[in-house]
Protein backbone atom coordinates (compact mmCIF):
# COMPACT_ATOMS: atom_id res chain seq x y z
CA UNK A 1 0.00 0.00 0.00
CA UNK A 2 1.63 3.45 -1.35
CA UNK A 3 -0.79 6.08 -0.15
CA UNK A 4 -3.69 5.48 -2.32
CA UNK A 5 -6.38 7.32 -4.14
CA UNK A 6 -9.93 7.71 -2.62
CA UNK A 7 -12.79 9.51 -3.60
CA UNK A 8 -14.28 11.79 -1.50
CA UNK A 9 -18.41 13.54 -2.24
CA UNK A 10 -18.27 17.02 -1.62
CA UNK A 11 -21.68 18.43 -2.53
CA UNK A 12 -25.31 16.99 -4.20
CA UNK A 13 -27.05 19.60 -6.18
CA UNK A 14 -29.86 19.91 -8.91
CA UNK A 15 -26.63 22.18 -10.22
CA UNK A 16 -23.27 22.94 -9.49
CA UNK A 17 -20.99 25.76 -10.49
CA UNK A 18 -17.03 25.16 -10.53
CA UNK A 19 -14.17 26.24 -11.68
CA UNK A 20 -10.50 25.09 -13.21
CA UNK A 21 -7.54 26.87 -11.87
CA UNK A 22 -4.51 25.39 -14.63
CA UNK A 23 -4.86 22.96 -17.06
CA UNK A 24 -7.18 20.39 -17.01
CA UNK A 25 -8.52 17.43 -19.32
CA UNK A 26 -10.81 14.83 -19.68
CA UNK A 27 -10.03 11.12 -18.67
CA UNK A 28 -9.01 10.14 -22.33
CA UNK A 29 -8.61 13.73 -23.95
CA UNK A 30 -5.96 16.11 -24.94
CA UNK A 31 -8.53 19.17 -24.71
CA UNK A 32 -7.95 21.93 -21.93
CA UNK A 33 -10.53 23.18 -19.28
CA UNK A 34 -9.96 25.97 -17.47
CA UNK A 35 -12.27 29.11 -15.90
CA UNK A 36 -16.08 28.52 -14.88
CA UNK A 37 -18.15 25.94 -15.51
CA UNK A 38 -21.57 25.10 -14.62
CA UNK A 39 -22.95 20.68 -14.07
CA UNK A 40 -26.32 19.62 -14.63
CA UNK A 41 -28.76 16.62 -15.10
CA UNK A 42 -30.23 17.04 -18.52
CA UNK A 43 -32.43 14.55 -19.82
CA UNK A 44 -30.14 11.68 -17.35
CA UNK A 45 -26.95 13.07 -18.69
CA UNK A 46 -24.23 15.16 -17.11
CA UNK A 47 -24.06 18.11 -19.25
CA UNK A 48 -21.12 20.74 -18.22
CA UNK A 49 -21.65 24.08 -19.68
CA UNK A 50 -18.55 27.13 -19.45
CA UNK A 51 -19.25 30.53 -21.97
CA UNK A 52 -17.96 28.48 -25.11
CA UNK A 53 -18.33 24.79 -24.28
CA UNK A 54 -20.56 22.20 -23.57
CA UNK A 55 -19.48 18.43 -22.52
CA UNK A 56 -21.68 15.57 -21.99
CA UNK A 57 -19.47 13.43 -19.71
CA UNK A 58 -19.25 9.76 -19.92
CA UNK A 59 -20.04 7.61 -16.53
CA UNK A 60 -17.33 7.47 -14.44
CA UNK A 61 -15.31 10.67 -16.50
CA UNK A 62 -13.98 14.08 -15.18
CA UNK A 63 -11.96 16.73 -15.26
CA UNK A 64 -7.82 15.29 -14.32
CA UNK A 65 -5.33 17.93 -13.54
CA UNK A 66 -2.21 18.37 -15.79
CA UNK A 67 -0.02 19.12 -12.49
CA UNK A 68 -1.20 17.93 -9.21
CA UNK A 69 0.89 19.84 -7.27
CA UNK A 70 -0.32 23.36 -8.61
CA UNK A 71 -3.45 23.52 -10.54
CA UNK A 72 -6.63 23.35 -8.35
CA UNK A 73 -10.59 23.44 -9.15
CA UNK A 74 -13.32 25.50 -6.61
CA UNK A 75 -16.81 24.15 -5.96
CA UNK A 76 -19.38 27.18 -5.37
CA UNK A 77 -21.56 27.15 -2.49
CA UNK A 78 -20.27 24.17 -0.32
CA UNK A 79 -23.34 23.03 2.62
CA UNK A 80 -21.21 22.38 5.49
CA UNK A 81 -22.43 21.55 9.01
CA UNK A 82 -25.69 19.81 7.38
CA UNK A 83 -28.05 19.86 9.45
CA UNK A 84 -26.16 21.15 12.78
CA UNK A 85 -26.43 24.26 14.12
CA UNK A 86 -23.59 25.85 12.31
CA UNK A 87 -24.67 24.56 8.96
CA UNK A 88 -23.93 27.20 6.11
CA UNK A 89 -22.53 27.89 2.55
CA UNK A 90 -18.99 28.15 1.67
CA UNK A 91 -16.76 28.31 -1.76
CA UNK A 92 -14.23 25.66 -1.30
CA UNK A 93 -10.96 24.59 -3.52
CA UNK A 94 -9.57 21.28 -3.64
CA UNK A 95 -6.34 19.77 -5.43
CA UNK A 96 -6.83 16.41 -7.27
CA UNK A 97 -9.40 14.95 -9.71
CA UNK A 98 -12.99 16.28 -10.11
CA UNK A 99 -16.03 13.80 -11.42
CA UNK A 100 -19.62 13.82 -10.99
CA UNK A 101 -21.86 11.18 -10.42
CA UNK A 102 -25.96 10.62 -10.12
CA UNK A 103 -27.42 10.32 -6.50
CA UNK A 104 -30.60 10.55 -4.97
CA UNK A 105 -31.90 12.54 -8.54
CA UNK A 106 -29.20 14.96 -8.43
CA UNK A 107 -25.35 15.49 -9.24
CA UNK A 108 -22.97 15.21 -6.67
CA UNK A 109 -19.63 16.24 -7.50
CA UNK A 110 -16.81 13.89 -6.37
CA UNK A 111 -12.89 14.94 -5.77
CA UNK A 112 -10.45 12.42 -6.05
CA UNK A 113 -6.93 12.30 -4.33
CA UNK A 114 -4.81 10.70 -2.32
CA UNK A 115 -4.90 9.75 1.25
CA UNK A 116 -2.71 11.78 2.76
CA UNK A 117 -3.30 14.63 0.49
CA UNK A 118 -7.08 14.10 1.79
CA UNK A 119 -5.54 14.12 5.29
CA UNK A 120 -3.88 17.10 5.57
CA UNK A 121 -7.02 19.28 4.85
CA UNK A 122 -9.20 16.58 7.19
CA UNK A 123 -6.99 17.63 10.62
CA UNK A 124 -7.40 21.19 9.37
CA UNK A 125 -11.15 21.16 8.63
CA UNK A 126 -11.53 19.07 12.06
CA UNK A 127 -9.65 21.90 13.93
CA UNK A 128 -7.11 24.71 13.65
CA UNK A 129 -4.23 24.09 11.51
CA UNK A 130 -2.48 25.75 14.38
CA UNK A 131 -3.02 23.59 16.81
CA UNK A 132 -0.49 21.58 19.24
CA UNK A 133 1.60 19.42 17.02
CA UNK A 134 1.01 16.19 19.14
CA UNK A 135 -2.56 17.06 18.60
CA UNK A 136 -2.35 17.18 14.92
CA UNK A 137 -0.20 14.08 14.69
CA UNK A 138 -2.83 11.86 17.48
CA UNK A 139 -5.66 13.06 15.01
CA UNK A 140 -3.86 12.19 12.04
CA UNK A 141 -3.58 8.52 12.82
CA UNK A 142 -7.34 8.21 14.23
CA UNK A 143 -8.47 10.10 11.00
CA UNK A 144 -5.98 7.97 8.78
CA UNK A 145 -7.10 5.02 10.68
CA UNK A 146 -10.83 5.80 10.53
CA UNK A 147 -10.49 6.39 6.36
CA UNK A 148 -9.13 2.76 6.09
CA UNK A 149 -11.67 0.97 8.10
CA UNK A 150 -14.36 2.26 6.82
CA UNK A 151 -13.06 1.25 3.58
CA UNK A 152 -12.38 -2.05 4.75
CA UNK A 153 -16.19 -2.01 6.01
CA UNK A 154 -17.59 -0.77 2.75
CA UNK A 155 -16.17 -3.85 0.95
CA UNK A 156 -16.98 -6.34 3.63
CA UNK A 157 -20.39 -4.77 3.46
CA UNK A 158 -20.38 -4.72 -0.93
CA UNK A 159 -18.99 -8.75 -0.35
CA UNK A 160 -21.80 -9.55 2.42
CA UNK A 161 -25.57 -10.61 1.83
CA UNK A 162 -26.81 -10.24 5.79
CA UNK A 163 -25.70 -6.20 5.98
CA UNK A 164 -27.10 -5.30 9.66
CA UNK A 165 -30.52 -3.00 9.65
CA UNK A 166 -29.90 0.34 10.49
CA UNK A 167 -33.05 0.95 11.73
CA UNK A 168 -35.63 -0.61 13.81
CA UNK A 169 -39.21 0.79 13.13
CA UNK A 170 -42.39 -0.86 14.98
CA UNK A 171 -46.09 1.55 16.53
CA UNK A 172 -44.11 1.52 19.97
CA UNK A 173 -40.59 2.20 18.96
CA UNK A 174 -38.77 3.86 16.74
CA UNK A 175 -34.55 3.32 16.53
CA UNK A 176 -31.95 4.59 14.19
CA UNK A 177 -28.42 4.93 13.31
CA UNK A 178 -26.37 6.91 11.33
CA UNK A 179 -23.16 5.81 9.91
CA UNK A 180 -21.17 6.20 6.50
CA UNK A 181 -21.99 3.21 4.68
CA UNK A 182 -25.30 5.28 3.66
CA UNK A 183 -22.29 6.20 0.90
CA UNK A 184 -22.14 3.67 -1.97
CA UNK A 185 -21.05 5.90 -4.90
CA UNK A 186 -17.51 7.31 -3.37
CA UNK A 187 -15.51 6.83 -0.44
CA UNK A 188 -16.57 8.87 1.83
CA UNK A 189 -18.35 12.44 2.05
CA UNK A 190 -16.78 16.21 3.32
CA UNK A 191 -19.13 16.80 5.99
CA UNK A 192 -19.43 16.07 10.06
CA UNK A 193 -21.35 12.52 8.83
CA UNK A 194 -18.09 11.25 7.58
CA UNK A 195 -14.91 13.43 8.26
CA UNK A 196 -14.65 17.44 7.94
CA UNK A 197 -13.14 17.84 4.63
CA UNK A 198 -12.70 21.08 3.40
CA UNK A 199 -9.91 20.74 0.66
CA UNK A 200 -7.16 23.92 0.54
CA UNK A 201 -9.45 26.11 1.77
CA UNK A 202 -8.48 25.74 5.50
CA UNK A 203 -4.58 25.60 4.49
CA UNK A 204 -3.38 28.20 6.00
CA UNK A 205 -0.43 27.26 8.51
CA UNK A 206 2.12 24.12 8.46
CA UNK A 207 1.70 22.57 11.40
CA UNK A 208 -0.69 20.02 9.53
CA UNK A 209 1.43 19.23 6.85
CA UNK A 210 3.97 18.43 9.33
CA UNK A 211 1.84 16.78 11.23
CA UNK A 212 1.05 13.93 8.03
CA UNK A 213 4.13 13.77 7.11
CA UNK A 214 5.73 12.99 10.68
CA UNK A 215 3.01 9.84 10.71
CA UNK A 216 2.78 9.04 7.31
CA UNK A 217 0.98 5.68 6.73
CA UNK A 218 0.49 5.10 10.53
CA UNK A 219 -2.87 3.37 11.65
CA UNK A 220 -3.97 2.19 14.97
CA UNK A 221 -5.22 -1.39 14.88
CA UNK A 222 -5.99 -3.93 17.42
CA UNK A 223 -5.63 -7.65 16.75
CA UNK A 224 -4.02 -7.22 14.03
CA UNK A 225 -6.78 -5.02 12.52
CA UNK A 226 -7.25 -1.10 11.59
CA UNK A 227 -9.25 0.51 14.23
CA UNK A 228 -12.49 2.58 13.37
CA UNK A 229 -10.85 5.15 15.60
CA UNK A 230 -14.26 7.69 16.17
CA UNK A 231 -14.54 10.51 17.53
CA UNK A 232 -16.26 13.64 18.74
CA UNK A 233 -16.21 17.16 20.15
CA UNK A 234 -16.40 16.58 24.14
CA UNK A 235 -17.63 13.42 25.83
CA UNK A 236 -18.85 15.41 29.00
CA UNK A 237 -16.25 13.71 31.46
CA UNK A 238 -17.08 9.84 30.67
CA UNK A 239 -17.02 8.22 26.70
CA UNK A 240 -19.38 6.02 25.17
CA UNK A 241 -19.23 2.66 23.66
CA UNK A 242 -19.42 2.11 20.31
CA UNK A 243 -22.66 -0.27 20.10
CA UNK A 244 -24.81 2.60 22.34
CA UNK A 245 -24.20 4.62 18.96
CA UNK A 246 -24.48 2.79 16.45
CA UNK A 247 -25.26 -1.03 15.31
CA UNK A 248 -24.92 -3.64 18.02
CA UNK A 249 -21.49 -4.81 17.75
CA UNK A 250 -18.34 -4.57 20.33
CA UNK A 251 -15.08 -2.95 19.65
CA UNK A 252 -12.60 -3.63 22.45
CA UNK A 253 -10.94 -0.28 21.91
CA UNK A 254 -13.97 1.87 21.69
CA UNK A 255 -15.04 0.95 24.98
CA UNK A 256 -16.10 3.41 27.66
CA UNK A 257 -13.14 5.60 29.45
CA UNK A 258 -12.93 8.27 32.34
CA UNK A 259 -11.45 11.57 30.71
CA UNK A 260 -9.25 12.07 32.65
CA UNK A 261 -6.19 10.85 35.12
CA UNK A 262 -8.15 9.23 37.71
CA UNK A 263 -12.10 8.89 38.29
CA UNK A 264 -13.62 11.97 39.97
CA UNK A 265 -14.24 11.77 43.81
CA UNK A 266 -18.18 11.55 44.96
CA UNK A 267 -19.92 10.10 41.81
CA UNK A 268 -20.99 6.61 40.92
CA UNK A 269 -20.02 5.95 37.87
CA UNK A 270 -22.23 3.02 36.43
CA UNK A 271 -24.02 6.13 34.69
CA UNK A 272 -26.90 3.43 32.88
CA UNK A 273 -28.80 4.04 36.58
CA UNK A 274 -30.99 7.12 36.36
CA UNK A 275 -29.99 8.39 39.60
CA UNK A 276 -26.29 8.53 38.77
CA UNK A 277 -26.45 9.40 35.31
CA UNK A 278 -28.64 12.45 36.71
CA UNK A 279 -26.07 13.28 39.29
CA UNK A 280 -23.03 13.34 37.00
CA UNK A 281 -25.13 15.47 34.45
CA UNK A 282 -26.33 18.18 36.69
CA UNK A 283 -22.68 18.61 38.39
CA UNK A 284 -18.99 19.67 37.23
CA UNK A 285 -17.09 16.81 37.81
CA UNK A 286 -13.46 17.37 36.60
CA UNK A 287 -12.22 15.85 33.13
CA UNK A 288 -9.61 17.12 30.39
CA UNK A 289 -12.26 18.25 28.03
CA UNK A 290 -13.95 20.35 31.28
CA UNK A 291 -12.03 23.73 30.12
CA UNK A 292 -12.71 27.15 29.64
CA UNK A 293 -8.93 28.43 28.54
CA UNK A 294 -9.94 30.33 25.43
CA UNK A 295 -5.56 29.60 24.96
CA UNK A 296 -6.11 26.07 24.61
CA UNK A 297 -9.94 26.88 22.84
CA UNK A 298 -8.71 28.91 20.36
CA UNK A 299 -6.14 26.39 18.88
CA UNK A 300 -8.62 23.62 18.69
CA UNK A 301 -11.50 25.16 17.47
CA UNK A 302 -12.71 26.75 13.85
CA UNK A 303 -14.64 29.65 13.76
CA UNK A 304 -17.76 28.16 13.82
CA UNK A 305 -17.58 25.92 16.37
CA UNK A 306 -16.66 28.54 18.61
CA UNK A 307 -19.88 29.89 18.24
CA UNK A 308 -20.41 27.15 20.96
CA UNK A 309 -19.52 28.15 24.41
CA UNK A 310 -21.08 25.57 26.71
CA UNK A 311 -20.25 22.49 25.72
CA UNK A 312 -19.10 20.79 28.69
CA UNK A 313 -22.23 21.71 30.78
CA UNK A 314 -25.44 23.21 28.91
CA UNK A 315 -29.13 23.87 29.07
CA UNK A 316 -31.96 24.30 27.08
CA UNK A 317 -35.60 25.53 28.00
CA UNK A 318 -38.92 24.71 26.10
CA UNK A 319 -42.73 26.08 26.46
CA UNK A 320 -44.98 23.54 26.13
CA UNK A 321 -46.17 25.13 23.12
CA UNK A 322 -42.71 24.99 21.49
CA UNK A 323 -41.43 21.29 22.47
CA UNK A 324 -45.06 20.39 21.01
CA UNK A 325 -44.69 22.04 17.95
CA UNK A 326 -40.60 20.86 17.73
CA UNK A 327 -41.18 17.22 18.92
CA UNK A 328 -44.45 17.46 15.54
CA UNK A 329 -42.13 18.76 13.41
CA UNK A 330 -38.94 16.86 13.30
CA UNK A 331 -40.77 13.55 13.96
CA UNK A 332 -43.69 13.94 12.07
CA UNK A 333 -45.88 12.37 14.52
CA UNK A 334 -48.62 13.82 16.31
CA UNK A 335 -47.98 13.72 20.16
CA UNK A 336 -50.39 16.35 21.47
CA UNK A 337 -49.23 17.38 24.19
CA UNK A 338 -45.90 16.38 25.81
CA UNK A 339 -46.81 15.18 29.38
CA UNK A 340 -43.52 13.50 30.20
CA UNK A 341 -40.37 12.04 29.09
CA UNK A 342 -38.87 9.03 30.23
CA UNK A 343 -35.48 7.40 29.95
CA UNK A 344 -35.57 3.76 28.72
CA UNK A 345 -31.75 3.10 28.28
CA UNK A 346 -28.35 4.38 29.23
CA UNK A 347 -25.22 3.95 27.63
CA UNK A 348 -22.48 4.07 29.89
CA UNK A 349 -21.75 8.05 29.40
CA UNK A 350 -24.82 8.90 30.81
CA UNK A 351 -26.42 9.34 27.01
CA UNK A 352 -29.46 8.07 26.43
CA UNK A 353 -29.67 5.71 23.70
CA UNK A 354 -33.60 5.02 23.97
CA UNK A 355 -36.24 7.67 25.39
CA UNK A 356 -40.24 7.26 25.48
CA UNK A 357 -42.06 10.31 24.70
CA UNK A 358 -45.29 10.62 26.27
CA UNK A 359 -47.83 12.44 25.02
CA UNK A 360 -51.75 12.92 24.99
CA UNK A 361 -52.19 11.36 21.72
CA UNK A 362 -49.29 9.53 21.18
CA UNK A 363 -46.69 7.34 23.42
CA UNK A 364 -43.35 6.43 21.39
CA UNK A 365 -39.99 5.17 22.53
CA UNK A 366 -37.04 6.52 20.29
CA UNK A 367 -33.33 5.99 19.63
CA UNK A 368 -30.42 5.95 19.65
CA UNK A 369 -28.36 8.82 20.26
CA UNK A 370 -28.60 10.94 17.22
CA UNK A 371 -32.40 10.52 16.63
CA UNK A 372 -33.02 11.48 19.71
CA UNK A 373 -30.70 14.36 19.47
CA UNK A 374 -32.31 15.48 16.05
CA UNK A 375 -36.28 15.32 17.84
CA UNK A 376 -35.52 17.58 20.30
CA UNK A 377 -33.69 20.51 18.43
CA UNK A 378 -34.21 22.43 15.39
CA UNK A 379 -31.05 21.14 14.26
CA UNK A 380 -29.19 18.81 16.22
CA UNK A 381 -29.42 18.65 20.43
CA UNK A 382 -25.45 18.77 21.44
CA UNK A 383 -26.13 15.46 22.96
CA UNK A 384 -28.35 12.79 24.11
CA UNK A 385 -27.00 13.03 27.66
CA UNK A 386 -29.20 14.25 28.96
CA UNK A 387 -31.84 15.11 31.75
CA UNK A 388 -35.13 15.98 31.20
CA UNK A 389 -37.35 18.32 34.08
CA UNK A 390 -41.43 19.35 33.81
CA UNK A 391 -42.55 21.88 36.06
CA UNK A 392 -45.70 24.31 35.58
CA UNK A 393 -48.71 21.58 35.19
CA UNK A 394 -51.56 22.76 33.98
CA UNK A 395 -54.54 19.68 33.92
CA UNK A 396 -51.95 17.35 34.53
CA UNK A 397 -50.08 19.15 31.46
CA UNK A 398 -46.53 20.64 31.93
CA UNK A 399 -46.00 23.70 31.07
CA UNK A 400 -42.34 24.22 30.84
CA UNK A 401 -39.43 21.50 30.09
CA UNK A 402 -35.51 22.11 31.02
CA UNK A 403 -32.91 20.34 29.75
CA UNK A 404 -29.56 19.68 31.39
CA UNK A 405 -26.91 18.37 28.81
CA UNK A 406 -23.22 17.14 29.34
CA UNK A 407 -20.74 16.91 26.20
CA UNK A 408 -21.00 17.58 22.56
CA UNK A 409 -21.25 15.01 20.19
CA UNK A 410 -21.66 11.34 20.40
CA UNK A 411 -19.02 10.96 22.73
CA UNK A 412 -17.77 7.56 21.31
CA UNK A 413 -13.28 7.25 20.56
CA UNK A 414 -11.16 10.53 21.02
CA UNK A 415 -12.51 13.19 22.91
CA UNK A 416 -10.90 16.42 20.83
CA UNK A 417 -11.57 18.88 23.83
CA UNK A 418 -10.34 16.48 26.27
CA UNK A 419 -7.07 15.39 23.74
CA UNK A 420 -6.25 19.02 23.42
CA UNK A 421 -6.20 19.53 26.82
CA UNK A 422 -3.78 16.83 27.12
CA UNK A 423 -1.90 18.13 24.75
CA UNK A 424 -1.10 21.36 26.43
CA UNK A 425 -0.73 19.93 29.62
CA UNK A 426 2.49 17.81 27.96
CA UNK A 427 0.94 14.41 26.81
CA UNK A 428 2.45 13.10 23.58
CA UNK A 429 0.33 12.02 20.53
CA UNK A 430 0.66 8.12 21.52
CA UNK A 431 -0.13 8.94 25.12
CA UNK A 432 -3.27 10.43 23.50
CA UNK A 433 -4.29 7.67 21.43
CA UNK A 434 -4.04 4.69 23.86
CA UNK A 435 -6.00 6.72 26.94
CA UNK A 436 -8.71 7.29 24.38
CA UNK A 437 -8.37 3.96 22.88
CA UNK A 438 -7.24 1.01 24.96
CA UNK A 439 -5.71 -1.46 24.37
CA UNK A 440 -4.59 -0.66 20.54
CA UNK A 441 -1.31 -1.00 19.39
CA UNK A 442 -0.20 2.18 16.32
CA UNK A 443 1.06 0.52 13.21
CA UNK A 444 3.35 2.08 9.94
CA UNK A 445 1.50 0.56 6.63
CA UNK A 446 4.07 2.37 4.39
Amino acid sequence: MQNPKISVGILNADEIKFVLYGDYKLKDGDEIFQGEFTAKLENDQIKVTSKDKVVILKPDEGFFPSNEESDSFMIRDVIIGIQFHWQQKQNQQFRGAIKFVKENGKLTAVNYLSVEDYLVSVISSEMSANSSIELLKAHAIISRSWLFAQMEKKKSLGESKGNIPSQIVTEEEIVRWYDREDHKLYDVCADDHCQRYQGITMLHAHNAQQAIEETKGMVLTYNDKICDTRFSKSCGGISESFENVWEPVEHPYLKSIVDYKFPPDGFDLDLTKEENAAEWIKDNPPAFCNTKDERVLSQFLVDYDRDTRDFYRWTVEFTQEEIASLIKKKSGIDFGDILDFEPVERGHSGRLVKLKIIGSRKTMIIGKELEIRKVLSEAHLYSSAIVIEKSDEEDGVPQRFKIYGAGWGHGVGLCQIGAAVMSDLGYKFDEILMHYFKDSTIKKLY
